[in-house]
């Protein structure tokens, strides 16, 4: 997608676009020199939520388990600052789950505030621990993507929709 629909894509977004919350305390750490949460920070509050997530609801043992999620693409849209002490509610949506690889949209949003701050793509290809080879998503962890799964209708021009997938 460009630059410009991301950007008009995470304009769209709300709160009612995702079905999870986690909340996340930014700390003083995460302010950067300019007094603002660092880009890099919103990276981890990213991975904060879709771990959680995976570990609450899909009962992953990153330790130990023979199949783990590995990172394979994220990106950022930036909309507004936060900084420390904002309370972020991360929003988490699966717009794509395949075979091996899983698709997230987060939504960065300031306490209180209906529209993010920042709009994530985080993408989760699994693989076996020992081979590094690509492998079906374990059946718990897709157990607990799949309430997750909303559809991303595509219109022309820079409105975007949510349509829940039935």
């Amino acid at each position: 997608m460009a630059d410009a629909g991301r950007a008009a894509e995470a304009a769209a977004r709300s709160r009612a676009d995702y079905p999870r919350f986690l909340t996340i305390a930014t700390r003083w750490m995460d302010n950067d020199v300019y007094g603002h949460v660092n880009n890099v920070t919103f990276y981890s509050y990213f991975d904060t939520v879709v771990n959680e997530h995976l570990i609450r609801a899909g009962g992953l043992d990153f330790a130990r388990d023979a199949a783990i999620g590995v990172v394979a693409e994220t990106s950022c849209v930036f909309r507004k600052s936060l900084s420390f002490p904002d309370t972020i509610d991360a929003g988490l949506a699966v717009t794509k789950l395949g075979n091996s690889s899983v698709v997230y949209e987060i939504g960065l949003f300031r306490h209180g505030d209906e529209t993010p701050a920042a709009l994530g793509r985080f993408v989760h290809v699994w693989v076996d621990r020992a081979t590094q080879r690509p492998v079906a998503i374990p059946s718990r962890i897709r157990a607990a993507l799949e309430p997750l799964q909303v559809r991303r209708a595509r219109t022309s021009g820079a409105k975007r929709g949510l349509v829940t997938q039935s």
